[in-house]
This record gives structure tokens, C-alpha cells and sequence, in this order.
């Protein structure tokens, strides 16, 4: 089978002729692994290590910087780099909605325009494409989006003692969304075959945010984005981390999620022998290899055990092997390898 075929088989509750993979790293290491691994690229690298990764499409923004802000991104944010000594991420430091007071400030904000895009682009590279792999089109993450907007501890402030703010930046991040995505799908012309639909609604030992705050303020347009994506036949993942286990049901049953990532198993709730009997019949699970613990800090023999167990724990259900989350720089080469080396001769039995 190809990479495509194993995803689309276990979509389709089919049995594919092994355990699907895929890879989520910082630069900084998938940088390392090409040196290490002595490949010349990344489709060299996924095929080294038998990763069914996903193929990540977007359009192209034509403008060449915010209209306001030439230091800015499309929604007017600015970054600044943040080095923590093994490689270096994007922290904001300009939240343009700050000090917004009322919906009138909110509305009157320089929100990016669908038109601003070649959508064309992502037409282009599936006429191109061979079939390989599967094909990933769009992200919907709006609380994550608003944090930045607005600032972290003000953006969570908003859902209680300024509702309407929050209304209204919600729904011009759902606005532009709903249409950007719209044409991101058409653009693909029946080859996109994932989506994300997203929010982190767990910390590492509970959630987030209550479930009522989820339901007012989050649930109904994720569901809209979702049934927007089914209307052109893509399938819909959705990213948590943490402690999302009390959000599960909203999202499994009323969202409509197909696939659940990462599977951080370690907080309260995300046991996977757990999420197996409860959700196994009804969601495939992706993720699930601990990049905090075992995969950082742990030695080959423990990533070895803990790839075992979950092939498993999830015999019964639907599994896509991979790192829960983003394998950062602390975790050694040779622990990666053996990830992908051990589910690769485990994952056909």
C-alpha cells in the first residue's frame, strides 16, 4: 500500500497492511535527522524511516507584508525570535487587539481578506502530485489565533468578563476561515484528504476551560468548519493537547472528528486503555508516543516498550503511530529511529 492507501484503508475501517505513521519535529530536528540519517531531503527521510506523512498544502498570501504593519503577519501580530538554547520558535510580542475595549474597536480592526490568497497554488501542486502520500489542506484554531490577538491571560479573561469581545473577535476569525478555507477546498478539485479542525482545550492536569465555555464559545462554529470540510469530502482531524477528556464526546459526536491527535496519555483522563474503550469504536487515535518523557529522556529500550504497548492497547482500535506532539531537540536521534524502526516491524502483525 501507499502512505495514502494505509490512511484512507483505516478511514474507511478497512485494515491496511500495517500500522500507519507520521511526523511532527521542530526544524531543528528534522534538520538533525537528514544529517544523521545522511538524506537528501525530507521525502528521502520519510521514506528512510517509513513515515506515511501527510502532504501539507496551502495558498499562497500575495501581499508582501500587513497593509498596516510591515513587521506584522496578515492579522497584524508581531514576532519576535526566542531562543532557548537548542533551536529558536516565533513568541508574539504585538497583540494588535490588546487594548480593545469594546465590538466597535474589535470591528474596526485591519482583519485579513480571503482575496489576499492564490488559491491557485494549491491546484498546482495536487496536479502535480503522485499519489504518495496523503494530502492535508487547512487548520481551524481560532482560540489559539484570538491568544495571539489579544494575549494569553486576556483572550481567557474575555470568555468571562467581556463575552461580547470575545463574540466578535471569534467570529471574524471564523469569517475569514469559513471562506479561506472554501476556496482552499475547491482549489484542491476532490484531492484533499484531511483537514484540522483544532483547539488545545487540556493543560497537563485538567482542562482548560469548562465544558459550558467550550459549548458557548468554541463548539458551533468548529462544528460549521467541519461540515464545511465533509461538503467537499475531506476527512476531519482534531488536535488537543493535554486533558481534553470531558471535551470527547462534544467532539466525537457533534463536531464529528474522525481522528484525534496527539493522545498526551500520561494526563489525567488520556489513558489509553481508557480512550480505547470508550471512544475506540468510533474515532481513530494518532499519536500516542510520549515526546515529554519517553522519547526526551527516556533510552531506546523505552521507546521500544512503549511503541509495544501501544500496538497493544490499540489491536482493537484505529492507530496512527506517531510522537504526541512535536519531537523537540532534547530528544536523541537513535530514540526517533527506534520509534519508527520498532512500529515498522510491529506494525503488520
Amino acid at each position: 500500500m501507499t502512505s495514502r492507501e494505509r490512511w484512507l484503508a483505516l478511514l474507511s475501517r478497512e485494515r491496511p497492511d500495517r500500522i500507519p505513521t507520521d511526523y511532527q519535529a521542530t526544524p531543528e530536528v528534522t534538520a538533525r535527522l537528514l544529517r544523521d540519517l545522511d538524506c537528501a531531503d525530507e521525502p528521502a527521510l520519510w521514506k528512510r524511516l517509513h513515515i506515511d506523512r501527510r502532504k501539507i498544502l496551502e495558498p499562497k498570501w500575495k501581499l508582501p507584508h500587513h497593509p498596516d504593519d510591515p513587521g506584522a503577519d496578515m492579522w497584524g501580530i508581531r514576532y519576535r525570535k526566542a531562543d532557548y538554547g537548542a533551536g529558536v520558535y516565533d513568541e508574539p510580542v504585538h497583540m494588535p487587539l490588546a487594548g480593545a475595549e469594546t465590538v466597535d474597536e474589535v470591528h474596526a480592526h485591519a482583519w485579513p481578506s480571503p482575496d489576499d490568497f492564490d488559491y491557485e497554488a494549491i491546484t498546482r501542486a495536487v496536479e502535480a502530485d503522485d499519489g504518495t502520500y496523503p494530502v492535508h489542506v487547512g487548520v481551524y484554531e481560532p482560540f489559539l489565533l484570538y491568544g495571539y490577538l489579544r494575549g494569553l491571560e486576556r483572550a481567557f479573561e474575555d470568555l468571562l468578563l467581556r463575552p461580547e469581545v470575545a463574540g466578535a473577535i471569534l467570529g471574524h476569525i471564523y469569517e475569514f476561515y469559513e471562506e479561506y478555507n472554501r476556496r482552499s477546498f475547491e482549489a484542491g478539485r476532490g484531492r484533499i484528504d484531511t483537514t484540522y479542525v483544532a483547539e488545545d482545550l487540556g493543560a497537563q492536569t485538567g482542562p482548560l476551560m469548562s465544558l459550558k465555555t467550550y459549548r458557548r464559545f468554541l463548539l458551533p462554529n468548529q462544528k460549521r468548519m467541519a461540515d464545511l470540510a465533509r461538503s467537499f469530502g475531506i476527512h476531519v482531524m482534531y488536535h488537543t493537547d493535554g486533558a481534553a477528556r470531558q471535551f470527547l464526546p462534544d467532539l466525537i459526536d457533534v463536531v464529528g472528528i474522525e481522528i484525534l491527535n496527539p493522545i498526551q496519555w500520561r494526563c489525567p483522563g488520556m489513558e489509553r486503555e481508557k480512550l480505547v474503550a470508550d471512544f475506540g469504536e468510533r474515532v481513530i487515535f494518532h499519536g500516542s508516543i510520549d515526546n515529554q518523557q519517553t522519547l526526551a529522556f527516556g533510552t531506546v529500550d523505552d521507546v521500544v516498550r512503549e511503541v509495544r504497548q501501544s500496538v497493544e492497547i490499540y489491536r482493537g482500535a484505529r492507530w496512527i503511530c506517531a510522537p504526541c506532539h512535536n519531537i523537540q531537540p532534547v530528544s536523541p536521534t537513535e530514540n526517533i529511529v527506534a520509534m519508527y524502526e520498532t512500529i515498522q516491524e510491529l506494525g503488520g502483525l
